[in-house]
């Protein structure tokens, strides 16, 4: 029998989920509920949050619904049938499942899985939370990853059953990569599907020589080991100064912490004119996109299968991690936190890179910020004399 769970812990759980101040795995052992319910707690927070505050919830509004929806009962339930079969052929399980619950259903449960091909067996299913065994295997995938971002599955499983004695087949190394975000960020055949709702943009960088700040900002997220669980850590990064603009933690790999990062790198250094990310659907969502689209940027997207199209993150990941993570052994969330923010401090004002001529993220960037207002400011001044000429 399935575990009834109060309506408070829910919230509660969802709430600490929101905050991102402790991993999945402390807020299971805090609230004994399973990890895969936290997080879809903390979805439907984002997700229905706002309707809390809802002031429009007068009873004439609620008596028109009704008779809406008994409209749509009486004359359309063969149209809906016919709608739902069609969309069932294509999508696949994973999306129908999601619809079963998402979708305002006018049906009982074993009508709704017969329309969408689902078996009820499936809606109850729940994977095992993550072991001690696991998380320690993905901290070694995760430094083997950082090392040799190009190993596929089936290197990562002789890396671990040869060099690191570890019992475990190719397609549970899948199930761990796939967890951790990594899939999506090496090459091989047919490694993700995009969310076939989110719309997929172009590789615009493809022999673009970039040579000014503001010209590129690209995107990225990265599996952060912690002692007592894990977290995901997404930075944006200018690709001409190699700047860290931005950074976030997350307990999970929903969107939000995504879109405040881009919120915050928009807000503080103005717009680029190319933003560049992977096919995630963390940066394919409307709530991501409409951020650039709203501010007239032009959108990129690396190719799947890709290693190298996001190299800057890809060698960023590598100094974060040896040069702090991995040397740090950070305990928790905001333990993280505080120590992240401190290096990147230093490596945007304190790292000299030799690409960069020796010179920092910070240097670099705001020289050419400085360079970029005199030639607006040169084209101000060259457009008022021709305008004082014509008078």
């Amino acid at each position: 029998m399935r575990k009834k769970v109060e309506a408070g812990i829910k919230l509660r759980a969802a709430l600490k989920a929101y905050k991102s101040e402790k991993t999945i795995a402390e807020i299971v052992a805090k609230y004994g509920v399973h990890p895969n319910m936290v997080t879809r707690w903390k979805r439907e927070l984002l997700e229905n949050g706002v309707s809390i505050f809802d002031s429009k919830k007068d009873q004439s509004a609620a008596e028109k619904q009704e008779k809406i929806d008994e409209l749509h009962k009486s004359i359309g339930e063969l149209t809906m049938e016919r709608d739902w079969l069609k969309k069932k052929l294509e999508i696949g399980v994973k999306a129908r499942i999601e619809l079963f619950d998402k979708t305002d259903w006018q049906y009982s449960r074993n009508k709704r899985c017969e329309l969408l091909g689902v078996n009820k067996s499936t809606l109850y299913y729940e994977p095992a939370p993550i072991s001690h065994r696991d998380i320690n295997i993905m901290n070694l995938l995760d430094k083997k990853y950082t090392d040799r971002p190009y190993f596929g599955v089936r290197r990562m499983t002789v890396y671990l059953t040869k060099d690191e004695g570890c019992a475990i087949g190719k397609d549970h190394v899948r199930t761990l990569l796939r967890r951790m975000g990594l899939m999506a960020l090496y090459p091989t055949r047919n490694l993700s599907k995009p969310n076939p709702a989110h719309k997929i943009y172009p590789y615009l960088l493809k022999g673009v020589e970039v040579t000014r700040t503001n010209q590129v900002w690209s995107i990225d997220i990265t599996y952060v080991r912690l002692a007592h669980g894990f977290a995901y850590l997404v930075v944006v990064i200018d690709w001409y100064s190699r700047r860290v603009l931005s950074w976030r933690l997350s307990n999970t790999l929903e969107s939000d912490f995504c879109v405040e990062a881009l919120e915050e790198s928009l807000a503080l250094y103005g717009t680029p004119e190319i933003f560049n990310s992977d096919q995630g659907s963390q940066f394919t969502s409307e709530n991501f996109t409409s951020k650039l689209i709203a501010k007239n940027v032009r959108i990129s997207m690396d190719s799947r299968g890709r290693a190298y199209d996001n190299i800057f993150v890809e060698r960023l990941w590598w100094s974060v991690k040896y040069e702090d993570i991995y040397l740090r052994g950070y305990q928790n969330i905001p333990d993280c936190k505080n120590g992240l923010d401190k290096y990147f401090r230093f490596y945007n004002a304190e790292q000299r890179h030799q690409s960069l001529d020796y010179k920092t993220p910070w240097k670099v960037y705001s020289e050419g910020m400085d360079k970029d207002r005199r030639s607006i400011r040169n084209k101000k001044e060259i457009h008022l004399k021709k305008s004082l000429q014509l008078v």
